[in-house]
């Protein structure tokens, strides 16, 4: 029988096409294939064990709230006067605004959004180099819907073993049943999620209405689909892939994690040597770890722990439950795996058995610096932020009109946002030009005019700026700053926004 490297792929010239008397002929196509499946191997199921104990605790706790939020908020109301939307958060892009309770931003105001995403990324890599992966392992949505996923998995199928039991059994009517309730039931929680999402962009209760009625925008029953395949598939389907293969975050979480960064550690210099535990045997020449695989079988993502810190780790610290309950078992100590430092663990080696938590250094104080001073901006940005936002943009076809009489037009269009929920009378003005005359096209002229602006909403105008030909001389050419005045004629206060006047030869003029 002649030997072959699976290793590497054949090629048919690798082989005489007689073959010597004796010896068996080599199916090339198929040793190919076998190499294939060596070089790509298929997805390894991971059956997770329910976990019992204080950080399994912790995570249904956190699921249930982070949950809850997420499904209930679009129904929460927020009354904010007539004409206006009263659900509490939402986000109307069709009228370009963004409600947060008490909270409206415009358009030109998405630097707050801004401004909350970037202390969201610092509170991110404040907790990762405080803990590592915490985020994931708690509160991160792909985490909180898998673990929401395989509550719905143990519910028709049963705990680990019993679900391996029912993959390995021949189809029949029992398994049918099995698989299609909780395919069903992850494709309704698929619905809800994607339900309650699009119900962020329309008025919640009109929304479903129209969802159930058949008469709601198509553009809401495609992304009530896309956002319930997704869950479906990430959620119910993929699962642990997500965190290892698809997700960035363990690949860039690197750059903040230290040796001072508490980790979920299997602690070597107690658990080593690992043997496995027999009636009668003492403790002696060996660890406490009795390799029960107790903690590898909790892992969502099928890891073990013992082989050290991992990129697949989500710091969820159900390992940690698992060991502590069979430490508890054979009267052992708890804390086999635990929370605990790289700089720790290496002390402990060396003898060294009171090292400090360092959770106080260099990277937690500049992250936790910069949180408070983005938000200390953004804070005081709301305390005066301003109910009346003023827009001036210069004609940029034709920059200047020479008149008839010799005076110089400039024109331009102003844009006057009132943000409160009444309207508000204002005072247009210009300052900054001796002489000049302003007139806003379709009133009449004059140095100063009244305008009405609607309850949360922009007034556009066309204004025409004219310098006299007496007045020209006080002109600093090719152009003259100047200042537009928006005053509140109710509270007296001012907008101002600088503008230019051109009057030079030379530049694009039109006639009249």
């Amino acid at each position: 029988m002649t030997s072959i490297d699976m290793r590497k792929k054949l090629k048919p010239a690798d082989f005489i096409h007689e073959a010597a008397p004796g010896v068996e002929k080599v199916d090339v196509a198929a040793v190919n294939r076998k190499a294939d499946r060596q070089l790509y191997a298929g997805r390894q199921k991971v059956y997770p064990r329910l976990a019992h104990g204080r950080f399994r605790l912790v995570k249904w706790l956190v699921m249930a709230a982070t949950l809850g939020i997420y499904y209930v908020l679009p129904w929460l109301r927020w009354h904010r006067g007539p004409n206006l939307p009263d659900q509490a958060v939402l986000f109307d892009f069709a009228n370009g605004r963004m409600f947060f309770f008490f909270l409206e931003v415009w358009p030109q105001e998405l630097y707050y959004v801004t401004g909350l995403l970037v202390i969201s990324a610092l509170g991110l890599f404040l907790v990762t180099s405080a803990a590592g992966r915490v985020w994931c392992g708690y509160a991160c949505p792909q985490t909180v819907w898998t673990d929401l996923m395989l509550a719905v998995e143990r519910f028709w199928q049963g705990d680990r073993n019993a679900r391996i039991r029912l993959d390995k059994e021949s189809w029949g009517p029992l398994k049918i049943a099995k698989k299609t309730m909780t395919h069903l039931s992850w494709l309704a929680i698929g619905l809800a999620t994607g339900g309650a999402l699009v119900f962020y962009f329309r008025d919640a209760p009109t929304l479903a209405a129209e969802l159930v009625a058949g008469t709601a925008p198509g553009i809401a029953y495609l992304f009530l689909g896309i956002f319930a395949f997704t869950t479906y598939l990430l959620g119910g389907i993929a699962r642990e892939q997500v965190c290892i293969y698809m997700c960035p975050w363990p690949r860039i979480q690197g750059a903040m994690v230290d040796r001072q960064t508490l980790l979920v550690s299997y602690r070597q210099e107690r658990g080593e040597p690992r043997v496995p535990l027999r009636k009668g045997q003492g403790w002696d020449g060996r660890g406490d770890c009795i390799d029960c695989k107790a903690c590898v079988v909790v892992c969502p993502t099928g890891i073990d722990i013992r082989d050290g810190a991992q990129l697949e780790c989500i710091q969820c610290a159900l390992c940690i439950d698992a060991c502590n309950a069979i430490m508890d078992r054979i009267g052992r100590p708890r804390g086999l795996i635990a929370y605990d430092t790289i700089a720790r663990q290496e002390a402990k080696a060396s003898g060294i058995t009171h090292e400090p938590l360092r959770l106080v250094r260099a990277r937690t104080v500049l992250y936790a610096g910069l949180i408070v001073l983005v938000t200390a901006v953004m804070a005081l940005g709301l305390a005066f932020r301003t109910t009346l936002e003023v827009n001036v943009l210069h004609d940029r076809g034709v920059l200047f009109v020479p008149l008839s009489d010799g005076g110089v037009r400039n024109g331009y269009t102003v844009k006057v946002l009132n943000k409160l929920h009444e309207p508000v009378d204002v005072v247009l003005a210009i300052d900054g030009l001796p002489g000049a005359r302003m007139a806003i096209v379709g009133q009449d002229a004059g140095a100063a005019s009244s305008l009405r602006i609607p309850a949360d909403n922009l007034r556009e105008m066309r204004v025409l700026v004219t310098v006299p030909p007496d007045r020209l001389g006080a002109l600093t050419p090719p152009s003259t700053r100047f200042e537009f005045v928006v005053e509140d004629a109710a509270s007296g206060t001012e907008m101002r926004r600088d503008a230019v006047f051109q009057s030079a030869s030379g530049r694009r003029v039109g006639t009249e």
